[in-house]
């Protein structure tokens, strides 16, 4: 980190970070938020009493400004009552450490969106009927992806026929066999930010792909499937399930890759 780049309040947080841990018991809940082309996983985990949070932790896999963001927000977060933590914004931490540079603002600045599924999950116990997310039966590998009709042509593409569609997109690809794989590396020829997910311990393919890919800039995150595309008006952010550690969380992407 390049102290002209980081202000001193952020510096400070990376390098004395505040809450940094876990919280266990009855009123606690987490939100696990993550970005697969910087590989920046936030995790952050709330107290909370009478609607207010009386205490934050969090635990983050990524870089100096993934720590900061991830502290100041706890930091932030204790103290407020459930309804203002949901306002509380990316803008809002960044301000507080006194900005950030542009291109972390929405690679690594995440700790908001992890500190507003905590909440959801917290109250997705009392009231499930009003919060929890749709559900569908994710243990079936032929399961529909909940919003994959809904964003055709708005990010969900079934084909990779222009390239140039996905210059310097945030790319996720579903591995449904070797096109899928095919596609990904195709796919690096226009961006480096390329991701294959796979249900499977590894990707399953033939001998010339696997090592194409072992070569390539693609990303392979395995043991993981896809359940949710989610966004505003067009494709912002997927829901995931770790399969290995039976978790969930979301990764900030582009554009979706679901080859039949």
């Amino acid at each position: 980190m390049k102290s002209t780049q980081y202000s001193e309040k952020t510096l400070d947080h990376f390098r004395n970070p505040r809450n940094v841990g876990v919280l266990e018991g009855e009123n606690v809940a987490s939100g696990r938020v993550g970005n697969p082309t910087c590989g920046d996983l936030m995790e952050v985990f709330i107290k909370v009493e009478d609607e207010k949070i009386v205490d934050a932790k969090f635990r983050t896999f990524g870089c100096g400004s993934a720590i900061a963001t991830s502290s100041m927000t706890t930091e932030m977060a204790i103290g407020m009552t459930l309804e203002d933590a949901l306002e509380l914004t990316r803008d809002d931490v960044a301000t507080e450490l006194d900005g950030l540079p542009p291109i972390k603002m929405h690679c690594s600045n995440l700790a908001a969106d992890a500190l507003h599924e905590a909440i959801k999950a917290y109250r997705a116990r009392d009231s499930p009927d009003e919060v929890a997310p749709k559900t569908a039966d994710y243990e079936d590998p032929t399961c529909v992806i909940i919003g994959q009709d809904d964003y055709l042509d708005k990010g969900v593409f079934l084909d990779v026929n222009d390239l140039e569609d996905f210059t310097d997109q945030r790319v996720l690809v579903l591995h449904t066999g070797d096109e899928s794989v095919e596609s990904a590396l195709e796919l690096t020829s226009q961006t480096d930010r390329v991701v294959l997910l796979t249900p499977e311990k590894e990707i399953v393919t033939n001998d010339t792909l696997k090592t194409e890919l072992e070569r390539s800039s693609v990303k392979v995150i395995t043991e993981s499937r896809l359940l949710e595309i989610r966004g505003e008006f067009e494709v912002e952010k997927v829901l995931v399930h770790n399969l290995d550690e039976d978790e969930q969380y979301e990764l900030f992407v582009d554009a979706v890759v679901i080859i039949d």
